[in-house]
């Protein structure tokens, strides 16, 4: 059964011109047709909300660290304890960070193209002797679980559901790849910061960037909001739990939620996982076809890398 219909009134609305009113609704969650992840397509309710109209840049967050001290999950060494075995050298303040391959490599692994580095933070987003300047206005990165949490209770606000992030990405469309159809570049024009050639080797940068893009940079959905797809993942509140788990054959959901943190860890790991949407300028046709509203991967919450920021919501 369907939750009654809720009247708003101005009073309501954020003062925040940064925020976009979504009114609730079904929507056909997932996807049959792509990675195995993603399904079983299913439908789902959920209930009107305000999101940000782009992802918290570096500037959005270095007001919060500038105001509460924050220190994030990235600046500090991990402990021992969480990581029994690890060799203790290696324990020190560091973030994952994309390095291109000299040349043509498997893409089966991706540990060829990743690096754990040593002083890379959002301070510093692709290492020491990196730094904001000139990207102020691009979405922050190197955020792990923690720090998004934190910003979003600083900031009165939440991080959004699986379901509340996928209906916003939608746009309004229905049953189409994309927010804006099904080319990925229709007439030629690019509509999100991914990966143009052959991936982790050469980025043509056929959109105008290569790395991440100032927010704002592409046209909005059909709801107003940028960059949902591309640029940077988003975190999102909910536990990583397959789909089917939350699908249920006497009625429409409301908002599921993955809510068994245990049910979320990798196997072999005791580090459980949110979901992460939207892919990143990380990807590319060759690999990471997840440059759509439907795509869903998982992400160790102690974690922190070069292509996952966040944006938050307000819930009546």
């Amino acid at each position: 059964m369907s939750r009654p219909a809720t009247t708003f009134t101005a009073k309501d609305v954020p003062h925040d011109p940064n925020m976009v009113w979504v009114a609730g609704g079904h929507f056909l969650m997932g996807s049959n047709d792509h990675y195995p992840e993603e399904a079983p397509a299913h439908r789902v309710e959920v209930d009107g909300f305000w999101i940000d109209r782009y992802a918290v840049t570096n500037a959005d967050f270095a007001v919060f660290v500038a105001e509460t001290g924050h220190v994030t999950v990235a600046e500090q060494a991990p402990s021992p304890t969480n990581y029994p075995g690890a060799d203790t050298d290696l324990l020190v303040p560091a973030s994952v960070v994309f390095t291109p391959p000299p040349g043509p490599v498997t893409l089966s692994d991706d540990m060829v193209w990743w690096s754990l580095i040593p002083g890379a933070n959002w301070r510093h987003p692709r290492g020491r002797g990196s730094d904001l300047t000139g990207i102020d206005d691009h979405p922050v990165v190197h955020v792990a679980w923690a720090d998004v949490q934190a910003y979003a209770t600083w900031a009165s606000k939440s991080l959004p559901t699986e379901a509340e992030w996928e209906y916003a990405a939608r746009g309004g469309s229905r049953g189409t790849q994309y927010a804006w159809g099904d080319q990925l570049t229709p007439g030629g024009v690019h509509m999100a910061n991914v990966w143009q050639g052959d991936f982790p080797v050469r980025n043509l940068a056929a959109d105008g960037y290569e790395w991440t893009a100032p927010v704002g940079s592409f046209p909005p959905n059909g709801y107003g909001i940028f960059d949902m797809i591309g640029n940077v993942w988003e975190w999102t509140a909910d536990w990583y739990v397959p789909h089917g788990a939350l699908t249920h054959s006497c009625c429409v959901p409301v908002d599921p939620r993955g809510v068994d943190q245990s049910a979320s860890m990798a196997p072999g790991t005791r580090m459980p996982r949110r979901v992460m949407k939207g892919g990143s300028f990380l990807c590319a046709p060759n690999y990471c076809r997840r440059y759509r509203p439907a795509a869903r991967m998982a992400q160790d919450v102690d974690t922190s890398t070069c292509h996952l920021g966040f944006r938050c919501v307000v819930r009546l």
